[in-house]
């Protein structure tokens, strides 16, 4: 459950934006603060405690891509980019960059809440897993000390690729992965851009974990961007 005591620091030149934002957590009852520059946003995220950051990438001073590569040097809070650029490639860069979601302008205030509660629920975890050598979701299981998956408590044979990308997913659960990342940590840095080894593994792989692979319910597509292993 969320106790709603996580600071929000919200990144957005645009007064209207902002406002919108700032009262929509209000009615949530969420504590925040604002920025209206990039060189702000990293001197509030350096002097206070922020557990999460609601992103715009068209900053006046320099772009938010940077911003993210500067907060992932020292810091895995979650990241929301909040933007109106909304290619699948503007998106895969940010979520490459190290943001965790991404919300394109114009977003619904019930939009907007869904996705943080997403967010911090993945904080929550991600504070609880450091040390658990097993992590579940719905009838999916790894032991990561064993090298083993479980699917409804039954043990799932799993070729070596397959249990690298599972492993993967479930370090990063709810957390949208682009292709691109993906096929480096499983295939290594020099292999390249080449999708159609990786779109074989995920066939094979939904094949042995989910009823129908065609409406899949654990590694969830994202179209243009990458996957995510669903926390629901």
């Amino acid at each position: 459950m969320q106790n709603k005591n996580e600071q929000i620091l919200i990144v957005e030149d645009d007064s209207q934006i902002r406002n919108f934002i700032c009262y929509s957590l209000r009615q949530e009852g969420f504590p925040y603060t604002t920025a209206a520059t990039a060189q702000s946003a990293l001197s509030t995220l350096v002097s206070e405690q922020i557990d999460l950051l609601l992103l715009d990438l068209g900053l006046p001073d320099f772009d938010g891509m940077e911003v993210i590569k500067k907060v992932r040097e020292w810091s895995e809070i979650p990241i929301i980019v909040v933007s109106a650029r909304d290619q699948d490639k503007e998106k895969a860069a940010a979520l490459d960059s190290g943001a965790d979601d991404y919300l394109t302008k114009p977003f619904s205030s019930t939009e907007l809440m869904a996705r943080i509660r997403v967010a911090l629920r993945h904080l929550y975890k991600a504070r609880g897993m450091k040390s658990q050598t097993s992590l579940v979701v719905g009838g999916l299981r790894i032991d990561f000390d064993k090298h083993l998956v479980y699917l409804d408590n039954a043990e799932l044979h799993t070729t070596p690729l397959e249990y690298s990308l599972l492993s993967l997913f479930f370090r990063n659960i709810g957390k949208v992965l682009t292709t691109k990342y993906i096929i480096k940590e499983i295939y290594g840095i020099g292999y390249g851009s080449d999708t159609q080894a990786l779109r074989k593994l995920m066939a094979g792989l939904r094949r042995k974990i989910e009823n129908n692979p065609a409406k899949p319910r654990y590694i969830l597509t994202e179209i243009g961007v990458g996957y995510r292993l669903s926390d629901v």
